[in-house]
């Protein structure tokens, strides 16, 4: 991947290039063939000769140099390219045959002032086929467009206009001698000469230029339009069929990559590149030629990134030039950034933006080209496209010449960036050349690798850099720590946050200093981390500041002077053992880097080496400045490896092993430790061994078996695995509700990006990276989830199959797939999609970057998918990414708002763990186990292992260490087989992890009756390792007859897996159940299978793995995985679910204190067994014991031992979690009563004896979690699960053991992501008890997007805000831990919530006291639609309240109710009220809404459009006179513009004088209703149904809400667009009452200035509207009922009903005949029997409440209690009544009520009006009244609501005559008051002419008098008949009120009354209490 435009490597291809580098090694006697791997994946970078051919003299150099400088003052570049270069496709005859180094041809120089730019004509103009594909291209008739190759650009085709007569036929013939061409990006016309041509376009060839050679390709258009690379052009008659072979070959075979070669790693982001189209080249200098092979590099930065946008960030240079034939690996340089605040401690990814791949010797200077690579590779050169660069303003320097760098120095300039002073002359893009200092130069010595086997790193520092010669092959530069060096100046805030006063506290001095003190303290296995060694300048500045503020001086106080510097330096360096040196000159550096590099060469290999020298020179002129030069064998090594990003140093790798580099390595290892040829050793066993096999399981490894017998066994019983059981845990339900809150908060923040209501259904795809274990593990997970099903989207029989269609994976095939996906999208938008984006942080890279890199072809294809415009628009797609690794996601251009982030819960408090069998094994519990004590640690370093790597480094300095790790791994585990079966003597040569791991791994089988055994994950990142890994096990394996024992396989991210037949049949016979063609597909269905994966791939992709993993080898990651993510996500591969037992036990070990440890690391065996409460045998537990126990110990029995019927308890067996990435390692076992066999405590004691005692602990005591101890008779084991055992490289290791001060494992400090880099080198440190959520604000702060990365286009917008795409969640949790089940159940749970907004719960509950009523004769036929008044007033009205809301008040009484017979209730007694019956409806479209409903019809109604302010509706007071409050009253009304059309404003203010109504003669108006609608609402801002667009169907009408003062700026906010009525703040405490009372008052003061009004335009006064509909903010839902049309459809009566609208319903009530007539109409309450009950009179005259129509001319004298709290209505309805008027209900149409908790008519809380303390018993009603004057508690309660509650509790004192007593109500006069269900009430009104209920004959057994009025007299009470003791209450305002009225209606003639019955309510005397006296009657 990676070679050709298709970017995939052709095996025809290759071929070709071996059969090429075969016959040209044949052919040459000196020249080193160009290596077949860069041949076909690189640009041809190798010199074809050798240095020692051409090795000119120093002296001639310098002449060079002169002569070049003093051409007219410009430098100048020549094309000093090699000769030999092979083209893609040929090699170069010519040439291949010379012995001597070719001539390279000179090239005419360019124009003055003209464009050298490769891929650009000299006019500037851009002529790469990338980026004219979609151009239109005019071409003169008989000219065609062919494409040119440059030898600069590879990957690139120039496009160029030939007459077709110069080119050949179809046959390759008849091609006219000459060419005539155009050039197309200018236009100029008529080269006649190819070479003229050739310099045009800028081909800088170094042969002689040759049409035959240089134009390869026709182009053509392709159907879309894009013009693309077409067949070759076939010149020679000869090559004619070859090239159609060729063409043809390589389409076949083009589909699919050659495995074998073509490792499927690329370069990560930004890595590959093309470069960015639009570069224009400002640099005019002309080029001349230099000789190749002395090299001159520069490293420093260059000109300043800040300044232009679209540049690319500088690159300091790399140096990675070349020296011998073999020179080493080629570690080159990345100094990305180095002049950029970004530089990540040299792990950039070099030249971060986009540039061409650097081309070899041209010297031109191309944006992509760095000097770097110049005439750097012999065949050292890498594999990968290096990009190193130079940005457009600078030039490059050609090999053998230097370039004037500006020093690098801290500048004290604004921009932030910006710390290289650019010369002036800079920005004009000419580089003024200066002359040399003979003195700053440095010969880097030849052979420099070869005599020391070091290859010296040097890490740029302070100051400028010199400039290198000769031999560069063998150094690196390295600009890890200089972005250290060069602080950035930060705003205050910040620096207050760090704790600094000023960023400019270091002097030059101190930096150094702080270095070597730095560099003393690092261990011999440590190399500098820039992150750590910020960390100390950051400490230094904070100390300095303390400093200053203590003793009140400046820092200048504190610097060193320059004089004792070297002192200074000297003194720091003398306690490092002679591992730093310091090194002083006075000249400049260049001499101590001589120094050092000459005494480095001429060393002898005994001597040993400092690991680091520095390098100070402390010049007068330039003052301090200096670098450090890493020799330590291992640093310089982890430095230069670590430079390289994953993608660049895994095609390293593959470079190594296709060149045939390695073979030396792979000679050395041919032998067994003790010197046997390994191959001869295995066929000498395997003859042994004949026919026979070791037995498969069940048996001893030195029992054989033949072969057909080995296949044929098959386990005996089913084994208990824990397969295929899907849950959802406690944790992931969680989560999942936290993600359907983020969208329910996305949905509520009011800026309309997602509309919830809108959706009825959720459809999803799942798109993971490309692994197709991961595909099949998720599909599985759908499939057992069942969420496919319970989304409705397929069917129990379809969704099987149908699973695939959701799960896509980011692969060549994508597009179309997911333009199928985005296509639903469009079709269906009331679904909300929900795209998931698994393992998010995968591949980062940008569309853009990707390609124009030509990289991989699956590069930046999740940038295309997820990022496309189409996603970003859809308004149903929710794009959720879910990532354990997040940080990449997380920096300051985050597409993602913190906001949308949903983390993982935390569950580290007790109570939480003590629910759950399992708990969460990850990162953190992996480092806090190391100090779990002596017992074995879970994460080990293999110290034998890594002292054996560590000599073969010194031994082979040339290959990539992972390699060498690689070979030494195979090795070791081959030996260890080896040494188990049959050749004991070996033992002592396997570290013994190896040992012990092989050992468990195949005797383990041999113990269990089905073969169960553990699995081994070794991790090898290179394809082409991992290839090799398996071939070697393998053989080894089968020679030795353990083919049947354990399974071995590749886990290839990009095939499926493939497992041997006879382990497919084992695993079919233990899960029983499979169908016949059951294969493996995901690692978690080999659970219990022995076997070793070899994982390989550039990164884990969240691959779960089964409970039977026991270990993970990761001793192949080391010191190039220096990022957070890269580091973590391969530790992540062990984390699981373990069970509690398992963390149980070792804990203990934390109680031990250091010395304890010491002694226990000793040699006392006891002291390891107190720690291990799990039972087992003593076993020795000195180094011997390996990893688990003993090495027979810890043989692990089958987990069919344990007893089925453990399955039932839930704590032993715990299903996976939702098999949601949630992997137990189950291991349950027995511990083998043996010995071990002496060989082994020889190793032991070898090994104990080899390794540090500390570390003899680690890796060699006995394993903490033994198995439960049991034999293999046992049948019940308890089936604990346990952490796997991880294998770490030392340097892995280091970063993730906890450190002693317990801060974060190291590892969290690195950065997060090596496609993010940090914003400033000064910043806070990353706290270990950070949430996820406080590192998630931190990356955001701290660090930012490379130029490569998807997020680098998301910049801050000019106002400085991002723009977050307001869809997106990301949902963030550590690895294994459960993701894919929460978000599957998320998606469940989000379909639920849209059916659940689709549905209101109504109030279904049925009428009460039906069997009071009388049915009355007299009915209209029930096919009237309104009520006939004539018939209707003869009906009489029913006094019983029938609403169920009212079922414990007290009955009205009737004569019917005088029959009923009232049992005493225990139930009525009970305080708490019942709870009310309620069903779920589904909404229609005719409902009304709350504030959460949002949709595009209502959204104008709503108004929450943002940008209209609140202010767009005005004030107005309105003030009438109220006869019944005595006073005027001021009410205020709030008036959106949109609605004044309502109102009548006077003409010369804007003061209100009326809202307009209409005429009752107006003709009914389809599209209006006549009545204003008023609804009285309180603590429901948010749920009071005030939509009623929907309702009305979207017609005009007067709606308008009725508020208390206090509320009225909520309901404003929510509802700006209503007409708001506020009552007067005297009513804030006020009850319902008040509220209708005012309406009322206002409606009827309304109506008379309307009829003033009207009446002077000639309307009649009685024609005015006088209906107003009063309706409650929870009517929801409104329906129509009706009879059957036919009887004959069904015999049983009922009726059906269907929903309408509110305008119908209005418009059919206001359509009633004679309508004036009527007080109030309404409609019946609905409840769920209404349709099947018998039917009943279409028209009762009885109470109506909740909505009604309102007659406010007829009952202008009746009026609502303003007092009342509770039961206003019923009260009103009585008044009404006995004043004459009619009722009239329409029981066809009926209102459903919506159940809301909150707000409405709520009680008060009543508490004491003066708190004594906060704990107050409740207070019960009885309490709400005294005595006058007493001490009673005084409460904080309006006086007539103490009144009201106390009434209806004190019945049994008040009225006790009356309770359960019917027959004798009590007599209340013009008020219906509540006093308790069992009491009945008799309503009589006084007024004159009312009508009343006949009370002859009836004796009352109470009389209840309400603040009356004058129309109670003492007569009308005499009418009264009164029980004896009969009681009575006389309730008044105040004191003398009361005794006024009990003198004025003489009652103390009849009733007795007593001083103490006098009372009032418990309220304070200015919170106007109510009196009340109670009498008994005589």
């Amino acid at each position: 991947m990676g070679n050709s435009y298709a970017g995939q490597l052709k095996s025809a291809r290759f071929e070709e290039a071996l059969h090429n580098s075969i016959e040209a090694s044949l052919r040459c006697s000196s020249v080193v063939p160009r290596p077949i791997f860069s041949q076909l994946y690189l640009d041809p970078d190798q010199p074809p000769f050798l240095p020692e051919d051409v090795k000119p003299k120093v002296e001639e150099l310098d002449k060079e140099l002169v002569h070049r400088y003093s051409q007219n003052g410009n430098l100048d570049f020549s094309t000093n390219q090699a000769v030999n270069e092979m083209e893609d496709e040929e090699e170069d005859e010519d040439l291949s045959d010379s012995s001597s180094p070719p001539i390279p041809y000179s090239q005419k120089p360019a124009p003055e002032g003209s464009c050298t730019t490769d891929g650009f004509c000299q006019a500037g103009k851009d002529l790469r086929l990338v980026s004219l594909c979609m151009e239109q291209i005019d071409i003169p008739a008989g000219f065609l467009l062919v494409g040119a190759k440059s030898p600069n650009l590879p990957e690139h085709i120039l496009v160029c206009a030939v007459d077709k007569r110069f080119l050949p036929d179809d046959h390759g013939k008849n091609a006219l001698l000459g060419f005539s061409g155009n050039c197309i990006g200018c236009g100029e016309r008529g080269f006649r000469y190819f070479t003229e041509f050739s310099n045009h376009i800028n081909l800088k060839l170094t042969t002689q230029p040759k049409k035959q050679k240089h134009l390869k390709y026709y182009l053509v258009r392709s159907s879309q339009g894009v013009l693309s690379k077409g067949p070759l052009i076939c010149w020679k008659a000869a090559s004619f069929a070859e090239c159609r072979s060729r063409q043809s070959s390589a389409a076949s075979l083009s589909a699919k990559p050659n495995p074998s070669v073509s490792p499927s790693t690329t370069p990560e982001g930004g890595s590959a590149n093309g470069y960015k189209s639009g570069f224009t080249q400002t640099d005019s200098s002309v080029f001349s030629p230099a000789k190749p092979s002395s090299a001159a590099v520069n490293l420093s930065g260059t000109q300043d990134p800040a300044r232009t946008k679209n540049v690319v960030k500088p690159l300091a240079l790399s140096v990675q030039l070349v020296g011998k034939a073999f020179a080493a690996a080629p570690l080159s340089l990345r100094a990305t950034d180095v002049a950029n605040g970004n530089a990540n401690g040299g792990r950039n990814n070099a030249l971060s933006s986009t540039v061409s791949r650097p081309v070899p010797h041209s010297t031109s200077p191309s944006p992509g080209c760095a000097a770097g690579d110049q005439a750097s590779m012999s065949s050292s050169g890498p594999p990968k496209k290096r990009h190193r660069g130079w940005s457009p303003g600078s030039p490059v320097p050609p090999p053998g010449l230097a370039v004037p760098v500006p020093a690098i120095r801290p500048s004290t300039r604004t921009e932030p960036l910006l710390s290289v002073p650019v010369p002036q002359s800079m920005l004009t893009g000419i580089l003024q050349p200066q002359p040399i200092p003979a003195g700053e130069t440095v010969i880097v010595p030849e052979n420099l690798l070869n005599n020391s086997g070091v290859r010296p790193v040097i890490l740029i520092g302070y100051g400028t850099l010199p400039y290198f010669y000769g031999n560069v092959g063998d150094i690196v530069v390295s600009p890890l720590l200089v972005n250290c060096y060069k602080i950035p100046q930060l705003e205050n805030k910040d620096l207050d946050l760090l704790g600094l006063s000023s960023s400019q506290l270091l002097s030059v001095e101190n930096m150094i200093l702080l270095t070597i003190q730095y560099l003393v303290q690092l261990g011999p296995d440590q190399i500098p981390l820039r992150e750590e060694f910020e960390q100390i300048m950051l400490k230094a500045m904070q100390e300095f500041t303390l400093r200053e503020t203590s003793l009140q001086m400046s820092a200048q106080c504190i610097s060193v002077s320059p004089g004792q510097l070297p002192w200074l330096a000297r003194l720091i360096a003398s306690v490092s053992r002679d591992l730093v040196h310091v090194v002083v000159t006075q000249n400049s550096l260049a001499e101590g880097i001589s120094e050092t590099l000459r005494s480095l060469n001429e060393m002898k290999h005994q001597q040993k080496l400092p690991d680091y020298v520095v390098a100070i020179c402390t010049s007068k002129i330039r003052g301090n400045e200096f670098c450090v030069v890493v020799l330590g064998q291992y640093q310089s090594r982890a430095l230069a490896e670590s430079m390289l990003t994953t993608s660049e140093f895994l095609k390293e790798i593959s470079y190594e092993l296709i060149t045939g580099k390695v073979s030396f390595l792979a000679s050395h290892f041919k032998n067994t430790s003790l010197g046997d040829d390994l191959d001869k050793l295995l066929e000498k066993m395997l003859q042994q061994r004949g026919e026979s096999v070791i037995i498969p399981f069940n048996g001893d490894v030195s029992e054989c078996v033949s072969s057909q017998e080995a296949i044929a066994m098959v386990s005996t019983q089913e084994p208990d695995l824990d397969v295929d059981t899907f849950h959802i845990y406690q944790p992931q339900l969680t989560v999942a509700r936290k993600l359907l809150s983020q969208v329910c908060a996305i949905a509520d923040s009011g800026n309309q990006s997602l509309d919830l209501g809108h959706f009825s259904k959720v459809d999803f795809i799942v798109i993971v990276p490309r692994s197709e274990v991961l595909v099949q593990q998720t599909l599985q997970r759908i499939r057992q989830s069942g969420v496919l099903v319970d989304l409705g989207l397929e069917d129990n029989g379809t969704a099987y199959q149908r699973a695939e269609k959701y799960v896509v994976r980011l692969d060549n095939e994508i597009q179309t797939k997911f333009e199928v996906f985005m296509r639903r999208v469009k079709q269906n938008p009331y679904t909300l999609f929900v795209l998931v984006h698994d393992n998010a942080h995968v591949d980062l890279t940008s569309a853009i970057s990707s390609s124009l890199s030509h990289g991989e072809p699956n590069h930046g294809l999740a940038d295309r998918v997820i990022n496309c415009r189409e996603v970003l628009e859809a308004f149903n797609l929710l794009v959720l990414q879910v990532s354990s690794f997040p940080y990449a996601l997380q920096t300051q251009q985050s597409r993602i708002s913190s906001s949308n982030e949903v983390h993982w819960i935390q569950s580290d408090t007790v109570g939480d763990t003590a629910s759950e069998d399992k708990l969460y094994f990850g990162l953190n519990e992996y480092s806090k186990s190391l100090q779990w004590g002596v017992t074995s640690p879970l994460l080990r370093c293999d110290e034998t292992f890594e002292k054996m790597v560590n000599t073969l480094l010194e031994r082979y300095p040339r290959l990539h260490s992972m390699v060498i790790r690689c070979y030494l791994l195979i090795q070791q585990y081959s030996q260890a087989l080896m040494a188990l079966t049959t050749m004991a003597s070996l033992r002592d040569h396997s570290t013994p992890e190896t040992l012990s791991i092989m050992d468990d791994l195949i005797t383990s089988p041999g113990k269990d009756k089905n073969g169960c055994g553990h699995m081994l994950v070794i991790r090898v990142p290179s394809v082409q390792l991992a290839m090799l890994a398996k071939e070697r096990l393998q053989e080894v394996r089968d020679k030795l007859g353990l083919q049947y024992r354990f399974e071995i396989l590749l886990g290839n991210p990009a095939s499926e897996l493939t497992v041997a037949k006879h382990f497919v049949t084992r695993l079919k016979a233990w899960r029983g159940n499979e169908q016949d063609d059951w294969i493996p597909r995901t690692y978690q269905d080999l659970e219990g299978l022995p076997c070793i994966v070899i994982l390989t791939g550039k990164d884990p992709l969240g691959e779960t793995f089964p409970r039977s993993l026991k270990y993970c080898d990761l001793r192949l990651i080391d010191s190039s995985y220096l990022t957070r993510t890269a580091l973590e996500q391969e530790v992540g591969l062990a984390c699981c679910y373990v069970s509690k037992e398992a963390i149980r036990g070792p804990i203990v070990a934390l109680d031990l204190s250091e010395k304890e440890q010491e002694k226990a690391n000793g040699s006392e065996n006891d002291s390891d067994e107190l720690l291990i409460d799990l039972d087992r045998p003593q076993s020795n537990s000195s180094a011997v014991t390996g990893t688990s126990g003993s090495l027979a110990d810890n043989g692990v029995s089958s987990s069919s031992a344990a007893d089925k019927s453990q399955k039932q308890a839930p704590s032993l067996n715990f299903q996976t979690v939702a098999h949601s990435s949630v992997d137990e390692g189950t291991y349950s076992s027995f511990t083998a009563r043996e010995t071990l066999k002496q060989e082994c405590d020889s190793l032991g004691s070898q090994m104990a004896s080899s390794t540090t005692p500390k570390l003899s602990s680690l890796s060699s005591v006995s394993q903490t979690f033994q198995w439960p101890a049991q034999s293999a008779k046992d049948s019940k084991a308890l089936r604990v699960a346990l952490p796997r055992i991880v294998i770490l490289s030392k340097a892995a290791y280091c970063l993730l053991s906890s450190q002693k001060n317990g801060n974060l494992p190291s590892s969290s400090s690195l950065l997060p992501h090596a496609d993010v880099s940090w914003l400033s080198s000064l910043r806070p440190l990353l706290h270990k008890d950070m949430s996820s959520e406080e590192q998630s604000l931190y990356y955001r702060q701290w660090t930012t997007a490379r130029q490569h990365h998807a997020d680098f286009s998301n910049q801050a917008e000019a106002s400085g805000t991002r723009t977050f795409h307001p869809r997106r969640l990301l949902l963030t949790g550590p690895p294994q831990v459960g993701k894919t089940g929460s978000y599957l159940q998320f998606l469940r749970i989000l379909f639920r919530m849209l059916i659940r907004l689709l549905e209101v719960d109504v109030y279904d509950e049925e009428e009460i006291n039906t069997n009071h009523t009388e049915h009355s004769e007299i009915t209209q036929s029930s096919n009237d639609h309104w009520p006939d008044i004539e018939i209707f007033s003869k009906i009489s009205f029913d006094l019983s309240v029938h609403d169920p809301k009212y079922r414990n008040i007290s009955p009205v009484y009737t004569e019917q109710l005088s029959r009923v017979k009232q049992e005493t209730s225990k139930e009525t007694k009970s305080e708490e009220p019942k709870k009310r019956e309620t069903v779920s409806m589904m909404l229609t479209k005719y409902a009304a809404y709350n504030t959460f409903h949002h949709c595009e019809q209502c959204h104008q109604y709503m108004d929450i459009n943002p940008a209209a302010q609140v202010s767009d509706s005005t004030l107005h007071a309105f003030t009438f006179s109220s006869s019944m409050l005595g006073e005027e009253v001021q009410l205020h009304f709030i008036i959106p513009k949109s609605k004044e059309n309502h109102f009548v404003f006077s003409k010369q203010g804007k003061h209100l004088e009326s809202m307009r109504l209409p005429l009752v003669s107006d003709k009914q108006n389809l599209n209006a209703v006549k009545s204003p609608i008023f609804t009285p609402s309180s603590g429901r801002h948010e749920h009071g149904l005030l939509n009623l667009y929907h309702a009305m169907e979207g017609i005009s009408h007067l709606h308008l809400l009725v508020v208390k003062e206090y509320e009225m700026p909520l309901y404003r906010k929510y509802w700006p667009n209503h007409i708001m009525l506020v009552l007067p703040g005297m009513f804030n405490n006020a009850g319902v009452g008040a509220a209708r009372f005012l309406i009322k008052e206002l409606s009827y003061h309304n109506l008379e200035l309307e009829r003033n009004r009207l009446e002077e335009l000639g309307v009649k006064r009685q024609c005015v509207w006088p209906f107003i509909v009063v309706m409650d903010d929870s009517c929801v839902l409104w329906n129509m009922h009706s009879l059957h049309e036919q009887s004959s459809q069904s015999l049983e009566p009922g009726g059906f009903s269907k929903n309408v609208s509110l305008k119908s319903v209005l418009q059919h009530i206001e359509a009633t005949p004679k309508i004036v007539h009527y007080a109030i109409l309404g409609v019946q309450k609905w409840n769920s029997k209404l349709n099947t009950r018998k039917a009943k009179a279409p028209f009762s005259r009885c109470h109506v409440r909740d909505f009604i129509l309102l007659n406010i001319d007829l009952t202008q004298n009746v009026q609502y209690d303003l007092n009342r709290y509770f039961c206003e209505d019923v009260d009103f309805n009585l008044r009404t009544n006995s004043s004459g008027l009619l009722i009239c209900r329409f029981n066809n149409f009926s209102v459903m009520k919506k159940h809301i908790q909150v707000g409405g008519q709520k009680d008060f809380v009543v508490k004491p009006k003066i708190m004594v303390s906060d704990s107050v018993a409740p207070i019960m009603p009885l309490q709400y009244v005294c005595a006058p004057d007493s001490e009673h508690t005084l409460l904080a309660a309006p006086s007539q609501f103490l009144l009201e509650k106390f009434l209806q509790h004190a019945t049994y004192k008040l009225f006790p005559k009356a309770i359960h007593n019917f027959k004798n109500p009590v007599l209340a006069i013009d008020c219906y008051l509540n006093i308790g269900l069992e009491v009945a009430i008799c309503y009589i009104s006084s007024r004159p002419h009312s009508v009343n209920v006949n009370c002859e004959g009836v004796f009352f057994s109470g009389l209840l008098l309400y603040l009356c009025d004058s129309f109670v007299g003492a007569d009308l009470l005499k009418r009264f008949r009164f029980l004896k003791g009969a009681t009575l209450c006389v309730i008044c305002q105040d004191r003398s009120s009361l005794r006024q009225t009990i003198v004025r209606l003489e009652l103390e003639d009849e009733w007795q009354f007593r001083l103490r019955d006098e009372f009032q309510t418990a309220n304070s005397s200015d919170d106007e209490p109510l009196y009340f006296l109670t009498g008994r009657h005589i």
